[in-house]
C-alpha cells in the first residue's frame, strides 16, 4: 500500500498545483491558495456548500484504489507478458489502449477530441473559455519490457485530478484539458516525443514523416498512422497539428523520475527545474571483412573495431566535459555480417549525448565527430555516415509553476526537492508553447522497468 498511498499524495499534488495556477488578481490580504482558486472557479470557496472552511488538502480525495486498478487494467493492452508493457505506436494493442483512456476521459465528462497524428485531448471546459487552457498530461507508450507506471501516471493521474475536482464540486473559471501525447517513446520511427514535437510546431518533421520515415519493417509513417484510423487527411497536411504558442496558460506533467535519487534520499516529489538538451548521432563504417582465420591482422581494415573505439572515445569526450551533467550512451552497435567467423565489413552505432548545458554539450558532439574521422584514418575504414539525428536545446521550468509545486508539496506535507531531468519528456516541446513545469515521484530502483 505505501506505493499506492504515495500515489494518492502525488496525484494531489497535480491537483493543488492546477488550482493554484493564477489566472488573475485579486485582492493582496487575501490567502494566496484561496485567491488563486477563487480565481479559477469563479465563487469564494468558503461560501456554505462548497469547500467550507476545511484545510485544502483534506478537502479533496483520490481514489487511489480506483486509480490503481485502472493503472492495473492499461498494463493488460501489452504485447509483453505481464508485469512488463510493451506497446509501440499504432499496433493494436497501442489501439486498444487509446481506446480504454478515451473511455476515461469521457466517463469523466471531458469533451475528447484527437488530432491527425493521434495526440489525444480531453478537455473541461471553465466558465471563460475563451482564456488560455491549463493542461496536463504524458505517454501511454511503452518501449519492449518497460513498466506500467512510465508515462501512464501522468495520463491517468490527471483523469483522476479531474475526477477529484468533480467530487468537490470545484468549477474552473480557465478550461482544464488532458493530453495524451503520441509516441514519446522512439520505438517504432527512431524520433522521441513525435506527438509533442509536432504540437511545438515542428515542420521539419512533419514533412519527414509525410516522405521519408520508415519503421524498421520499411512501414511508413503515414501508412501505420492510417492502419490505427490516424492521418485521414488526402493530402497528408499534418500542419494542423501545431499549436500557436500561448495556446496554454500553462502545462504540467507527472512522471516517474526514471533514476534513484528519490527513491536514494526517501524523497516524496521532485520538483523539476530544467530538462537536459538531448542530441542523437548515427554513425556507420565500411570497412573490407573477410574471413576470421584467413585474413591476417596487419591486413584487416575492421568497421567493427572502428565501431569499438569510437564507443570508448564518446566515454572519453563525455568524462573530459569535467561536469557530472554530461552524459553520453552508445544504445546500439551493430554489426554485418554479424558471423564469429567473419571481420564486419560495415558497423553502425547510434549514440545519445545530453546535457543542461546547449554549448557543452555540442562540444562533444564535435568531438565525437573528429575522432570519428581520425579513427576511420587510421583503420583504413570508410566513414559512411556521421548524421546528427537531432539536437534539441534545453527547456527550463516556469519560476511560477516552481514556486507553485513546491509551495504544494509542502502544504501536503510532502517532502521534496529540486531536480534537472536528464531524460526526454514531451514537456521538453511543450515548454515552446507555453509555460512548463514537471513533477517527478520515485520509482523502483531508478529505472522504468517492472516498477
Amino acid at each position: 500500500m505505501e506505493t499506492l498511498e504515495r500515489f494518492c499524495s502525488v496525484a494531489l499534488v497535480v491537483v493543488i498545483c492546477l488550482l493554484l495556477l493564477p489566472s488573475s488578481s485579486a485582492q493582496q490580504q487575501q490567502h494566496e491558495s484561496i485567491r488563486t482558486m477563487e480565481d479559477f472557479s469563479g465563487y469564494p470557496i468558503h461560501e456554505p456548500g462548497q469547500f467550507g472552511s476545511i484545510n485544502l488538502a483534506s478537502s479533496l480525495s483520490v481514489d487511489a484504489q480506483g486509480l490503481q486498478k485502472q493503472i492495473d487494467e492499461l498494463s493488460n493492452f501489452s504485447d509483453a507478458p505481464s508485469p512488463s508493457v510493451t506497446r509501440v505506436l499504432y499496433t493494436d494493442k497501442d489501439v486498444l489502449a487509446r481506446r480504454y483512456v478515451k473511455n476515461l476521459m469521457a466517463l469523466a465528462g471531458l469533451t475528447v477530441r484527437e488530432d491527425a497524428v493521434g495526440n489525444i485531448f480531453g478537455r473541461w471546459d471553465g466558465s471563460e473559455s475563451s482564456l488560455p487552457a491549463v493542461a496536463t498530461g504524458s505517454h501511454i507508450d511503452a518501449i519492449p519490457y518497460s513498466g506500467k507506471y512510465d508515462g501512464v501516471v501522468g495520463v491517468l493521474g490527471a483523469i483522476e485530478a479531474i475526477n477529484v475536482l468533480k467530487r468537490s464540486a470545484f468549477k474552473p473559471k480557465r478550461s482544464l484539458e488532458i493530453i495524451l501525447f503520441t509516441s514519446e517513446e522512439p520505438t517504432r520511427f527512431g524520433i522521441s516525443c513525435l506527438g509533442s514535437r509536432l504540437l511545438a510546431g515542428s515542420k521539419e518533421l512533419a514533412e519527414a514523416l509525410k516522405t521519408t520515415v520508415v519503421d524498421g519493417q520499411n512501414v511508413s509513417f503515414i501508412e501505420a498512422a492510417r492502419s490505427a484510423g490516424y492521418a485521414e487527411d488526402k493530402d497528408d497536411d499534418l500542419s494542423s497539428v501545431f499549436l500557436k504558442k500561448g495556446s496554454y496558460f500553462a502545462f504540467i506533467e507527472l512522471h516517474i523520475e526514471q533514476g534513484p535519487i528519490l527513491e536514494e534520499e526517501g524523497l516524496d516529489i521532485g520538483v523539476v527545474t530544467a530538462i537536459a538538451a538531448p542530441a542523437s548521432l548515427k554513425v556507420e563504417f565500411e570497412g573490407n571483412g573477410g574471413h576470421a582465420g584467413a585474413v591476417l591482422m596487419p591486413y584487416r581494415n575492421d568497421a567493427g573495431l572502428a565501431a569499438a573505439e569510437l564507443a570508448l572515445a564518446v566515454e572519453k569526450h563525455v568524462l573530459d566535459s569535467d561536469s557530472i551533467d554530461t552524459v553520453g550512451t552508445v544504445g546500439i552497435l551493430e554489426l554485418h555480417p554479424g558471423a564469429i567467423n567473419s571481420i564486419p565489413s560495415k558497423s553502425h552505432l547510434e549514440i545519445d549525448t545530453r546535457d543542461i548545458d546547449e554549448a557543452r554539450r555540442n562540444t562533444v558532439i564535435k568531438k565525437i565527430q573528429e575522432s570519428a574521422n581520425t579513427i576511420a584514418t587510421k583503420r583504413k575504414v570508410k566513414l559512411s555516415e556521421f548524421k546528427i539525428v537531432n539536437q534539441d536545446p534545453p527547456a527550463l521550468s516556469d519560476k511560477l509553476v516552481i514556486k507553485k509545486m513546491a509551495e504544494s508539496a509542502t502544504e501536503l506535507n510532502l517532502s521534496h526537492k529540486k531536480m534537472i531531468s536528464r531524460a526526454y519528456h514531451d514537456s521538453l516541446f511543450m515548454a515552446r508553447i507555453s509555460p512548463m513545469g514537471m513533477i517527478f515521484i520515485p520509482c523502483y530502483k531508478g529505472t522504468y522497468a517492472n516498477q
